[in-house]
């Protein structure tokens, strides 16, 4: 028998993907079989809040587990208790779908375990979470160690989805129903389908986080100026760069990715130059007034819009990220003219992955950051965190010496 492909199935295969295949979450959307797309956005809706409130499912479940079941039963039984615990699902619903489930997902001598669980769950409700510390259940040991003083806090915005985050193309006005943050950006309530929003098509906006706006707002780009985005890919910098009117070089490793890139360009009708090239060996010919480099890496301040990152991520992760940019940032300063800019970011919370010192330049501390002035740290750095209401990032900027007007004060 075939097995449905409703919402529940598919968000089934979803975490499969995540837990037993190891693939971040958008890879398993895109290898989902043929569905609705309704059923795929509900499913990634599923999938997403188990992701996001797996330690705490586990922990209501593990009560009434005499062993530890299969993976698959595993998943089967986090998507009921998600049902009955998070999502609101009536208690009779969320149970004989889960058994169906398990059912169609050729689990059949585990169904009666799912009915019995999941009943004894129904029977307490979601008082059961009263009496759970949920944000430390739900974030891994090593990263909640990783946060120091800020990582309850940081826990707790982890625990709802992200809301939806626009940059203005010039002269456009934010479209009806968005909020216009202090930083310039427009804010949708989570959930919000993008191509909905009046002006999509015409290239009135793109989506990018408020604090993944600021790295190019940082940069403060002149028009004119040659800029290098490196790393660029999916390109919201590369569009604010572009859209300021400077002359960008956008470098990305990735064909599927660059191409990704020139068609968010083309969609916003926006012009750079776009180069298939590994940025740590990439050579220009000739030196850059400024550099935007938003460094690969684990990627942890974006857990609100990717609850996959946590169990994807382990500690040699973040040595190996932290290496990868120590290389990338070199690179980058041999590509910058005399008293040329370099603009560092990564949208991680892990410390040793802000470089606070790149060989060969001078740190240049930030003044005041206009609509997120908490964000700036003592040392004159740029570091926001989920609990801001933005994703987490880093960014630091640097100038080569030799320029006529020495490090940027504003």
């Amino acid at each position: 028998m075939v097995p449905r492909m409703d919402a529940r199935f598919l968000g089934f295969l979803l975490l499969q993907g995540v837990f037993e295949q190891r693939r971040p979450l958008e890879e398993a959307l895109e290898a989902l079989p043929a569905a609705d797309p309704r059923d795929r956005a509900a499913a990634h809706r599923l999938a997403a809040t188990v992701l996001r409130r797996a330690g705490t499912l586990d922990a209501v479940l593990e009560p009434h587990l005499r062993r530890a079941p299969p993976e698959p039963v595993r998943q089967v039984l986090r998507l009921g208790a998600a049902g009955l615990l998070l999502l609101g699902t009536p208690a009779h619903a969320a149970v004989a779908t889960a058994v169906g489930l398990a059912r169609d997902a050729k689990l059949t001598p585990f169904a009666g375990l799912v009915n019995a669980v999941l009943r004894r769950v129904a029977e307490q409700g979601p008082a059961l979470l009263d009496a759970l510390d949920t944000p430390r259940l739900d974030t891994p040991a090593w990263l909640w160690a990783s946060w120091g003083g800020e990582a309850r806090a940081i826990a707790e915005a982890h625990q709802q989805e992200a809301p939806l985050d626009l940059t203005l193309a010039p002269g456009e006005a934010p479209p009806p129903g968005g909020a216009a943050l202090p930083n310039g950006s427009v804010r949708f309530p989570a959930g919000t389908r993008v191509t909905e929003i009046e002006g999509f098509e015409r290239g009135a906006f793109w989506v990018q986080d408020a604090a993944a706006s600021m790295p190019a707002r940082l940069l403060a780009p002149l028009p004119g100026e040659r800029i290098a985005d490196l790393c660029a890919a999916p390109g919201g910098k590369t569009a604010q760069l572009a859209a300021s009117g400077a002359r960008v070089t956008a470098v990305e490793r990735d064909p599927r990715r660059l191409a990704r890139l020139r068609e968010n360009l083309a969609r916003l009708r926006l012009e750079a130059e776009c180069i298939e090239a590994d940025a740590a060996e990439w050579t220009p010919p000739a030196p850059f007034d400024a550099v935007l480099l938003d460094a690969p890496c684990t990627a942890t301040g974006t857990i609100r819009r990717h609850p996959d990152v946590p169990h994807l991520k382990r500690p040699r992760d973040v040595v190996a990220a932290a290496a990868a940019q120590g290389r990338l940032a070199a690179a980058a300063a041999r590509m910058l003219r005399p008293g040329g800019r370099l603009i560092y970011a990564v949208c991680s919370l892990q410390p040793e992955e802000a470089v606070r010192a790149v060989a060969g330049l001078e740190p240049a501390p930030f003044g005041t950051i206009a609509g997120m002035e908490d964000a700036r740290t003592a040392e004159g750095f740029f570091r926001s965190t989920p609990a801001m209401g933005v994703d987490g990032f880093f960014v630091g900027r640097f100038v080569a010496p030799g320029g006529p007007n020495g490090a940027p004060s504003g």
